[in-house]
């Protein structure tokens, strides 16, 4: 089990891993070792995920999501494949704390008298900076 947040916790067999060769740095060694990684996880048929974690995973996601609901997160940037699989899965679990977070909930509130006046005042003054600029009426 691998623990996203205190009550999220995904089972390793849910995350579907690939390695593939990496564009990138490697020298030689680049053409003869698969170390970059892909990493798939379906979040739509995930028992680990609450629903509205599910949700707000899927709209975090963007590019990453397919139209199946599968995230898929590569990592080239190492050379080796075990910092590119760590690196993967930091992603992967940040993306899931992001969503585990739900948004606070925005009350409107009405702005208080004095507010009103300042702005009043202010409007008041800049009419006058523009009348200030036309030409003058001549009699």
């Amino acid at each position: 089990m691998i623990q996203a947040t205190p009550s999220i916790a995904i089972d390793e067999s849910e995350i579907e891993e690939s390695f593939v060769r990496a564009s990138g740095p490697g020298g030689q060694h680049v053409n003869k070792v698969s170390s970059a990684v892909q990493i798939r996880f379906d979040v739509r048929r995930s028992p680990s995920l609450p629903n509205d974690v599910a949700i707000r995973l899927m709209k975090l996601a963007g590019s990453k999501l397919t139209l199946d609901g599968v995230i898929v997160i590569v990592a080239q940037t190492h050379r080796s494949q075990k910092r590119n699989r760590e690196e993967a899965m930091e992603r992967l679990l940040e993306l899931i704390r992001a969503a585990a977070v739900r948004p606070q909930v925005r009350r409107a509130t009405k702005p208080t008298k004095a507010s009103k006046e300042r702005r009043l005042v202010s409007k008041e003054k800049r009419s006058g900076v523009k009348a200030g600029r036309q030409k003058p009426i001549s009699d």
